[in-house]
């Protein structure tokens, strides 16, 4: 990586995960960029249950990621930001100027208020202290997944595969694959099943303890509680004082500037992004990593169009033998063809690897 210097336009970048390393990229082919993150990794989080149970490996380094371009990495955590001063503090006590921000901190997990969560419950974003603590078991146990959406089925579904001797639970508030369309919720079921996951649908969690979960259902026992309930946009933007949304997502405009300090661009999981016909995107990686993409070629001045997007298909791993593909409307709706089986994980696979293959 190389430097910045003195006379270009600061450019700095907040982040460096899909949408991030993505914009610092694009942005860097021509100009200097600052990149500031403390990991040293990519962390790759559609493939953390992976890692969680066992299966995962080292991720490409933001060094190889940043080769050929004129990034240099902080390894540093941004703390706060000084809008009216165009700075970022960092946590190691310095500061950061900048002409034009690209805020990228993404999401985090939302514990929800729940008694004991945060101090019983692992996240998936730790998938290394999961495997750690695994594998250091004196012996299999019990393993509760909350949460039962795309990330708690792909994570339920990894770790019974990976790991026969566990009792694997998935437990959600509603249905388990809700989301997804009727075939592709049955689908889900029947894997789970032949897995020999427990399922407790309609079970909202209302404490988390050494033992387990209480829940509106009934209390469920579990030796370790893995949670992938819900995300929660990175605070820092509404603390800044940029302007956000009731969940705390910056508001932008058409362009991904923030509508009350346009020096900012915010991309992924912290931006609401809104897009006329397809409506306010989820957060996520298939959502994230195109507008970096385009925030990069934007400050690149390879473009100067509005940001679009459309939705095609969403998918989930069933561990490394099954997967599932969902058409979906532009919108996201859910059609009702899907590919299940061998095809539906090639077609994951394929999907995935399109996505690294986009961040090198």
């Amino acid at each position: 990586m190389s430097s910045t210097t003195s006379t270009d336009q600061r450019i700095v970048v907040l982040g460096a995960g899909y949408a991030g390393i993505t914009a610092a990229k694009g942005a860097g082919r021509r100009r200097a960029v600052t990149l500031v993150a403390p990991e040293e990794r990519l962390l790759h989080r559609i493939r953390q249950h992976e890692t969680a149970a066992g299966r995962g490996r080292d991720w490409p380094a933001l060094t190889e990621l940043a080769r050929g371009r004129r990034i240099e990495h902080r390894r540093a955590r941004a703390v706060a930001l000084d809008l009216a001063g165009h700075e970022v503090l960092l946590d190691d006590g310095t500061t950061l100027g900048y002409d034009t921000l690209v805020h990228a901190l993404g999401s985090r997990t939302a514990w929800h208020g729940v008694p004991g969560a945060a101090e019983h419950a692992h996240p998936v974003e730790r998938a290394a202290e999961v495997r750690r603590l695994i594998r250091e078991a004196a012996r299999p146990g019990t393993l509760a997944v909350v949460g039962g959406g795309a990330t708690g089925i792909e994570l339920a579904a990894e770790l019974a595969e990976a790991h026969p001797g566990w009792r694997v639970r998935i437990v959600a508030s509603g249905t388990v694959g809700g989301a997804y369309s009727p075939k592709g919720r049955a689908h889900i079921r029947r894997v789970l099943d032949r897995l020999g996951v427990d399922v407790h649908e309609d079970a909202t969690v209302t404490e988390v303890t050494p033992g387990g979960l209480r829940t509106t259902a009934g209390p469920v026992d579990a030796d370790l509680t893995l949670w992938a309930a819900s995300l929660e946009p990175h605070p820092l933007a509404a603390e800044a004082g940029l302007a956000v949304d009731e969940r705390g997502r910056a508001l932008v405009d058409d362009h991904l500037r923030s509508v009350s300090h346009p020096d900012v661009h915010v991309v992924g999981d912290a931006a609401a992004v809104t897009v006329p016909g397809v409506g306010t995107l989820r957060m996520g990686c298939a959502t994230a990593l195109p507008q970096g993409q385009y925030v990069g070629r934007l400050l690149d001045g390879r473009t100067s169009a509005p940001f679009s997007f459309t939705y095609l298909v969403q998918c989930l791993s069933l561990g490394r033998r099954d997967g599932l593909l969902q058409l979906v409307h532009p919108d996201d709706s859910m059609k009702p063809t899907v590919l299940t089986g061998t095809a539906g994980r090639l077609a994951k696979a394929g999907i995935v690897g399109l996505v690294l293959g986009a961040l090198k």
